[in-house]
């Protein structure tokens, strides 16, 4: 009989039994010779307690001669049937460790792994109360005094924080704490969400007029509760700012509106946080284990300090602060910067008759809308993925799977291929001035992303009105002087104006620590995001993983949660096992804890 097996499946199989029966044995040489001289192996919490890469032969055998034994992997089994192309093998499989259940990825060249993904997916006797698990809710029978599901609620809403202290205090209600703290909250984990605005989804409601997310909607589904099938491709930010009010009221979190958070602390006899905070005009003392801040992607807006600002009579702001374009038709409009925030801006500016000047200090990469869909995100996240079996769960272990070492090469083409489709668009940009790059090594937007999380722009309209003039544009030069109607720019021209925009994003993440906890403690973190690739605004040295988020700091108890919607939904899985597992008093032996290269 001819085996029905296809080639790839068989061959990753094989690779696999390979692999299970070589860490079974602790025999670490064998395991290593089924890896390629180029090889990388990413962990998720599973083997490591971090989120690392291992990269290269000798970097996996130190990781494997540091955790097999108290790993103790088992159950490898491939999931699926694998797939060849390109000379590349892909397959995904599942296993266990001793306490946990994980699944992973492995590409296969010529028989040998050249990239290997593990993740935890849940702990041991810590699962989720789904499927068979979910809660049975009604209490059938007769039963004096019983308690309905609110008063229930009522009671664990008055008690935490007062009578009862959470384990995990998160800081920052926006997507990321809540994300984090519905995955907690399904883990039986105590938890409150601090947020000063007075609703969830504030943080967008309050963003200017025109702005909406650039990320298509298969990208952006938060944890358990995917956005309907008719939500639109590109959420406007009111409408994402009712989803997350919403959703904190479907999956129960403990979100603590118009709650500061005014100092923190860490009590080392106790081991212990004292968080404390203002809610509703009352100080309270939270006495959380772990304590979390989730406060975005970046940290506090960075507002240049430019001569002669304080004498302008006109109009000035940061433009995390900008209300929208209503009040200034027919004034005479500056925005500073050329990211995405200038550009949404400005074009909205223009929309409503304002006389508006962009002025570009360096360079911008531009990545037209309809193509970044198609190009780089419509394999793994699109209509059409999902029709060919590719949900957002599995897009996401399909995006870990590839090391940040090696992923600028998948981008690469991604980027060529854009310039030669939008060359007619580019070609006009550069004619009226614009100053473009596809970044240092040509792999463009998401690169510049993880790297420095600025420095681009998702075309959504705002780049032809800059080609064809309607937007003016000021290039190479920077604002040298603020004058009472006017700046002055630094080649001596000037430009009137009754509106500045500073456009000029925002500090690193740990800027927050300075000021709740103290600048010590800030710098002892270090800087939070980038890989250190060596590349503007993104010093060296290599990293291997995004600085400080969702990891082990160097600041036991102290974590970092942040991204965009995607990073916010994927990585607060597996955020959410580390706290859990401390919490239930499981041995975490986090495996190279990153150092701090950078204060803030």
């Amino acid at each position: 009989m001819t085996d029905p097996t296809p080639d790839p499946t068989r061959a990753a199989a094989a690779w696999l039994a390979d692999f299970a029966a070589a860490l079974a044995r602790q025999d670490v040489d064998a395991a290593l010779a089924l890896f390629e001289p180029e090889s990388y192996w990413r962990d998720l919490v599973a083997f490591t307690w971090n989120i690392r890469t291992q990269e290269g032969p000798e970097a996996i055998r130190a990781m494997l001669e540091a955790r097999l034994a108290d790993t103790q992997p088992s159950s490898f089994a491939i999931e699926g049937e694998a797939t060849e192309a390109d000379g590349v093998v892909d397959a995904w499989f599942v296993f266990e460790t001793r306490v946990a259940r994980g699944r992973g990825h492995l590409r296969l060249r010529n028989g040998r792994c050249w990239t290997l993904l593990t993740t935890m997916t849940e702990l041991k006797g810590f699962e989720e109360k789904t499927g068979e698990r979910r809660a049975k809710g009604a209490e059938h029978g007769v039963h004096p005094g019983r308690k309905s599901w609110l008063e229930q609620r009522q009671e664990e809403e008055q008690a935490l924080g007062r009578t009862v202290q959470p384990e995990v205090v998160i800081i920052g209600g926006g997507q990321g704490g809540i994300a984090l703290g519905a995955r907690l909250r399904r883990l039986g984990v105590p938890t409150i969400v601090v947020e000063r605005n007075a609703r969830a989804g504030d943080s967008w409601r309050r963003r200017y007029k025109s702005l909406c997310l650039h990320d298509p909607v298969w990208y952006d589904h938060l944890p358990y509760l995917p956005f309907p099938n008719d939500w639109p491709v590109f959420s406007p930010k009111d409408k994402i700012g009712d989803w997350l009010e919403m959703y904190t009221r479907v999956m129960e979190l403990n979100y603590w509106s118009s709650t500061t958070a005014k100092k923190a602390r860490f009590d080392e006899e106790k081991q212990q946080w004292e968080v404390t905070v203002e809610r509703e005009g009352e100080e309270i003392v939270l006495r959380p284990r772990q304590l979390v801040f989730a406060l975005g992607v970046s940290g506090y807006p960075n507002v240049p300090q430019i001569a002669g600002a304080e004498n302008f009579e006109g109009e000035q702001h940061h433009s995390s602060q900008h209300p929208g374009p209503e009040a200034y038709q027919g004034k005479k409009c500056v925005v500073l910067g050329s990211n995405n925030s200038a550009h949404d801006i400005c074009a909205a500016l223009w929309e409503h008759g304002a006389d508006v000047t962009m002025v570009q200090r360096s360079s911008t990469h531009i990545a037209p809308s309809d193509s970044l869909m198609e190009l780089a995100l419509g394999g793994l996240y699109s209509e059409q993925a999902v029709k060919n079996g590719i949900d957002h769960h599995k897009a996401d272990l399909i995006f870990a799977s590839v090391p940040y070492k090696i992923m600028h090469g998948f981008q690469i083409p991604v980027y060529e291929e854009m310039k030669r489709r939008d060359a007619d668009l580019y070609s006009r940009l550069e004619k009226a001035g614009f100053m473009l790059d596809f970044g240092t090594d040509g792999s463009g937007l998401f690169m510049k992303y993880l790297r420095r999380g600025s420095g681009y722009y998702i075309d959504v309209g705002a780049s032809e009105l800059v080609a064809n003039g309607s937007i003016k544009l000021r290039s190479g030069v920077d604002i040298e002087r603020v004058n009472a109607r006017s700046v002055t720019l630094s080649d001596g021209s000037e430009l009137p104006a009754d509106l500045l925009v500073y456009a000029t994003g925002y500090g690193s993440m740990n800027g927050w620590l300075a000021d709740l906890i103290s600048p010590e403690i800030a710098d002892q973190v270090g800087k939070c995001w980038g890989l250190g690739s060596d590349t503007p605004k993104d010093p060296g040295p290599w990293e291997g993983e995004l600085r400080n988020m969702w990891k082990p700091t160097q600041v036991p108890n102290l974590w970092i949660h942040g991204g965009n919607l995607h990073q916010s939904r994927h990585y607060s899985q597996f955020l959410a096992l580390q706290l859990k597992a401390r919490m239930e008093g499981l041995a975490t032996p986090v495996y190279e804890l990153a150092p701090s290269h950078h204060r803030r």
